[in-house]
């Protein structure tokens, strides 16, 4: 009787470290890494930034005088430059509305991914 009583006690604990090891590999480590979201890869964002790229050039082409004025901003200095980029906008609101629709795509996929500031840095995962 108490060899059965043995064999019970030893096959309930076994049973118990069986199911707590099965637990325990299939439970996230609180050390691991942050799995970042999905299509955040160098690929999608290259995909994203050359679609944007090809319909910004597309809309300049398709509209001279607003390819005029942002060719003639080369060479200023970045203040000068954003500076003329919003008076710009505050002076033709229809042409900085599309352009930055054309834009979202980009902003879009940087703050799913993580660059909540625009800097070009993951901010949060």
């Amino acid at each position: 009787m108490l060899l059965n009583a043995r064999r019970a006690v030893i096959g309930i604990l076994g049973a118990g470290a069986v199911t707590g090891a099965t637990l325990l590999a299939g439970a996230p480590s609180a050390f691991a890494e942050p799995v970042p979201p999905p299509n955040c890869t160098a690929a999608d964002l290259a995909g994203v930034q050359s679609g944007v790229s090809a319909a910004t050039s597309a809309y300049l082409f398709t509209h001279p005088p607003v390819n005029d004025f942002f060719t003639s901003l080369h060479g200023l200095p970045h203040d000068q430059m954003e500076q003329k980029v919003n008076e710009y906008f505050d002076a033709n609101p229809q042409t900085g509305a599309e352009l930055k629709n054309i834009r979202k795509p980009l902003q879009d996929i940087r703050i799913r991914c993580g660059d909540t500031d625009g800097d070009g840095d993951v901010d949060i995962l």
